[in-house]
């Protein structure tokens, strides 16, 4: 699926796969891996060099939560209705471990619990675990920073083409308002419902800035829903962050 008004895009690469470090079920396995969009958003959210974020760290987490989200959609276990998630109990069991182990969370949730509060909750580690699923896959490696009394781990890309390509991709397609795959309309969408678009397009005309607003109107359900969830709580983190 291709959502634009304008010229379609024949730049695109295939999204980044992460193979499951954990055995799973061997019945109704999914018969093939989802777009894994958490793993390019935190690409999008850190620097491809040293591995820092361009946001602050609620803005990240909330945007992450987003992704596995929608993972777990294009997975077909969970869906998406008037603000509340509702889980499928049968179904094809993710290939991707956390997939797997989020999924294995929900079911023990009631159903229909509210969109927000599954990103609050998800927030809460999807920053470790959505490193920890990159890392495995070779796509970033621990790095210990700062002097001995405040040590901190930080995770740097193992190769800066491979970190820098969503940004690159993404800047140039919607600066140029061109055509994209629905992964990078969803990209776009978490990005500008994370205020990530404001350095993603930073220099760019207003047409090019109001160029996610227009290719998410044109998403179809549930995709809309759910990034307005993540606006609005992006939205109170912002204001919590202010007055904290």
């Amino acid at each position: 699926m291709t959502i634009s008004p304008a010229v379609g895009d024949e730049h695109t690469r295939p999204a980044h796969h992460a193979p499951a470090d954990r055995p799973v079920r061997a019945v109704a396995t999914a018969r093939r891996q989802p777009p894994l969009i958490a793993n390019d958003f935190y690409f999008l959210a850190h620097d491809d060099r040293t591995g820092q974020p361009r946001l602050f760290r609620a803005a990240i987490s909330l945007g992450l939560a987003a992704g596995l989200l929608m993972e777990l959609h294009y997975a077909g276990r969970i869906s998406f209705s008037q603000g509340a998630v509702h889980v499928w109990r049968d179904g094809p069991i993710p290939v991707d471990w956390l997939q797997h182990k989020i999924l294995d969370r929900m079911l023990t949730e009631p159903q229909n619990t509210p969109v927000r509060q599954w990103l609050w909750y998800l927030a809460a580690s999807a920053g470790d675990q959505v490193a920890q699923r990159m890392t495995q896959a070779g796509l970033l490696r621990e790095q210990t920073t700062g002097p001995w009394w405040r040590r901190r781990t930080v995770y740097v890309p193992t190769d800066i083409n491979t970190a820098a390509w969503p940004w690159a991709r993404l800047s140039q397609q919607l600066r140029n308002r061109r055509g994209l795959p629905e992964h990078d309309v969803l990209l776009a969408g978490l990005a500008a419902h994370t205020q990530l678009d404001v350095a993603l397009l930073d220099g760019a005309s207003w047409l090019a800035r109001d160029y996610p607003s227009l290719l998410v109107e044109q998403l179809f359900p549930p995709w809309p829903g759910l990034l307005g969830e993540l606006g609005a709580a992006v939205g109170a983190a912002v204001l919590s962050h202010r007055t904290s």
